[in-house]
């Protein structure tokens, strides 16, 4: 599974988590740092990639428009990287579930 890191992420957990997501990227380094969220979300469906973010607003998409691309939903506050990454490593096996599951769009981290 690849993963697509918002801008409301740091760019260093493409690296931090590359031995279980390998492929994965960050926005800023595709020129899309500023880009709009339905902009992401046709680039992340176009490309295989799930959503990784803080921000409401993809699983807002996600339940408008459907999935792909589906949506890890970090629900953790105001957190340092270092957090973000345990979380992501302590769902690994969640986050493989919902690459697996067709019926589920968005995981929830919290």
């Amino acid at each position: 599974m690849k993963l697509l890191f918002d801008q409301n992420l740091s760019p260093k957990l493409v690296q931090q988590l590359a031995d279980l997501f390998p492929g994965s990227v960050h926005v800023h380094p595709l020129g899309m740092g500023s880009a709009d969220d339905k902009s992401l979300w046709e680039f992340a469906k176009a490309n295989e990639f799930t959503i990784v973010s803080k921000d409401e607003d993809f699983n807002l998409l996600s339940l408008a428009q459907g999935f792909p691309p589906k949506i890890i939903w970090l629900l953790l506050g105001n957190c340092s990287t270092r957090v973000i990454e345990e979380a992501i490593r302590a769902e690994h096996s969640a986050i493989e579930a919902l690459a697996r599951d067709p019926n589920t769009g968005t995981l929830v981290i919290r």
